[in-house]
């Protein structure tokens, strides 16, 4: 009889489940992630592309777009990726926007619902399935500037973790930043994942050299009980009580996260 076994923990848990093309995710602070559609195509252009929102688009693998139409079959090859799923990021009423002076947005957040869309605030997405190997990517994060840096565009990643670990079973979810993108580097950590490495010269992006810097949560970190959880210390900054009536924050997430006791209160 062969006594071939091979090394490492044992995996009991089923195969991850692919995400729900048609499954909208609603959080409390004025975010809605709807899978994307060809309808949002022009609402999001007017969101985060022009000249404008170029910077936006420095580290993206393509853009920035000055047409709709390029920017929509970017859009579209996207959605026609097997491994891809592509959420619209819209406001709800209680949306506070990091630019009081984005007055279209605020209009449009406003406008009852048989008069126009909402405008989109951006675009975040689930990629690189890989259910076998319970693993999934978060990537592709494109925020409007009235998102960036409002309670709701952390709720939007804690989202997406909550609903890849506890609903669709996954084990492990990645988050790739290009090693010149500070920002979403810093993002990463702040968020609760682990800095695994980086792949040097790993891809060419719009001529140049991508070197990719590898980070990941994982099912154990999220679940965690006590100091370090990574669900626990997002839900605890997200709670209303810590934001002024400004939407700033009272504490810390790296804070509430480093000061979680085991029975996971701050």
């Amino acid at each position: 009889m062969s006594k071939y076994k091979p090394e490492g923990d044992l995996v009991t848990k089923p195969p991850a489940l692919h995400p729900d093309p048609s499954k909208t995710l609603i959080g409390q602070h004025g975010i809605r992630l709807v899978p994307t559609t060809k309808d949002h195509f022009h609402g999001l252009f007017a969101s985060v592309c022009g000249p404008e929102n170029d910077d936006l688009w420095t580290y993206m693998p393509s853009g920035p777009h000055r047409t709709v139409e390029a920017f929509s079959a970017t859009l579209t090859a996207r959605m026609e990726d097997d491994e891809w799923l592509l959420y619209t990021i819209f406001p709800t009423s209680s949306f506070i926007p990091s630019q009081v002076s984005s007055s279209q947005i605020i209009a449009a957040v406003k406008a009852p619902t048989s008069a126009i869309a909402p405008m989109p605030l951006g675009i975040i997405c689930l990629i690189n399935f890989s259910p076998a190997n319970l693993s999934i990517e978060i990537g592709h994060v494109l925020y409007a500037k009235s998102l960036q840096r409002t309670p709701a565009s952390t709720e939007a990643t804690y989202m997406l973790l909550r609903y890849a670990f506890e609903e669709l079973g996954y084990a492990r979810v990645v988050w790739k930043a290009n090693s010149w993108n500070v920002p979403s580097r810093r993002a990463a950590v702040r968020l609760g994942f682990v800095e695994e490495g980086t792949f040097r010269k790993h891809l060419v992006v719009k001529g140049v050299r991508r070197d990719s810097v590898w980070f990941s949560c994982i099912d154990d970190e999220w679940f965690l009980q006590g100091r370090g959880s990574v669900k626990a210390g997002l839900e605890g900054w997200l709670e209303k009580s810590n934001f002024d009536e400004k939407g700033i924050q009272i504490r810390k997430l790296e804070d509430i996260r480093n000061s979680l006791t085991e029975g996971g209160q701050a």
